[in-house]
């Protein structure tokens, strides 16, 4: 690490998250709320989905194997960086150490790049069961799902290594004020004394690989499936297939909006609060929208969720 500007060799740098500059004080605790709300609706939803999977095998299917990734990927993103968070706005908790900022910097922006990855996969397995039906049950295997998802995962945090180990090596003062609620990339990287160039090519390049790349995969997937779609003569074939793909293509729609409103609040000529909020919705917006969409658009998870969370009363359920 290289730590010059105004600051010590000897000593690790000290990173102070400003949060939102220009909210008033006296609505952090209403703020608090609302993050705090979001966050037991990001868990609560997700552990749902995940024990609804788990604990019926009708779902124990490829799609609903993704579906649970999703889901663990959303609870630890938020567990990443909301914790963080409520404690800044409740207890006033500014401070993090260097290789905290850090692992949270590497945690959150590996964790999203799976989920892109991941929504490739489930785009896939759309593909396949509607454009080929009949090879579905032996092109996606158990030991094939796996694989894509281990490959997701993998993929997304090796390519997360060479900016966090570049922006590792980066000049800072002993105090880091960082303007942001957690650790982000280009907020330590801006905070920084050294030259921003490199980092800003690399974080470009990455952007492309794991924001551009997968959405065009995903738009490919679904020409293929709508091109065999239309070419599905009964009007009750088109709409299960259209069904089966809905939750993932609001899913889909939610990410990368939520990616399109943190990329324009940075590069318009916006306030620096806009820019920060615009992160702050990739952040908690997406994975709360994720659950909902999951748990009331899905069918399936839908009746397994009801009926584990209202079971029906053995009295009323039965004949007289």
């Amino acid at each position: 690490m290289e730590a010059t500007c105004n600051g010590s060799k000897d000593s690790s740098p000290v990173f102070y998250l400003v949060g939102i500059p220009s909210l008033l004080e006296s609505l952090f605790l209403l703020v608090f709320l609302i993050f705090l709300l979001i966050s037991l609706l990001i868990l609560v939803g997700n552990e749902l989905i995940l024990v609804s999977v788990v604990a019926e095998p009708s779902l124990h299917k490829p799609m609903y194997f993704f579906l649970i990734n999703l889901s663990a990927l959303d609870i630890l993103s938020t567990t990443t960086t909301v914790p963080k968070m409520l404690s800044l706005f409740l207890f006033g908790d500014q401070y993090l150490s260097f290789s905290a900022c850090f692992l949270q910097m590497y945690l959150f922006h590996g964790l999203n790049c799976s989920e892109a990855f991941i929504l490739v996969v489930m785009a896939y397995d759309c593909y396949v069961a509607i454009c080929y039906p009949l090879y579905y049950p032996v092109l996606m295997t158990p030991q094939t799902n796996a694989a894509l998802a281990a490959s997701a995962w993998l993929t997304a945090f090796l390519l997360s290594i060479p900016a966090v180990l570049q922006t590792f090596h980066m000049a800072f003062d002993n105090t880091v004020h960082i303007c942001h609620c957690f650790c982000d990339h280009l907020a330590v990287v801006q905070a920084s004394c050294s030259d921003t160039t490199s980092q800003t090519f690399m974080g470009f390049c990455i952007t492309m690989v794991v924001s551009f790349l997968p959405l065009f995969l995903v738009l490919l997937s679904y020409a293929h499936i709508l091109a065999s779609v239309l070419r599905i003569s009964s009007r009750e074939g088109c709409s299960k297939a259209f069904s089966a793909c809905s939750s993932h293509l609001l899913v889909v729609g939610t990410y990368y909006s939520s990616i399109a409103v943190g990329y324009v609040a940075y590069r318009a000529d916006l306030p620096l609060d806009f820019h920060i909020m615009g992160n702050v919705v990739h952040a908690i917006l997406t994975p709360v929208l994720n659950a909902l969409i999951n748990m009331l658009r899905n069918k399936d998870v839908k009746a397994v969720i009801t009926k584990i969370t209202c079971p029906q009363d053995p009295w009323h359920s039965g004949d007289p």
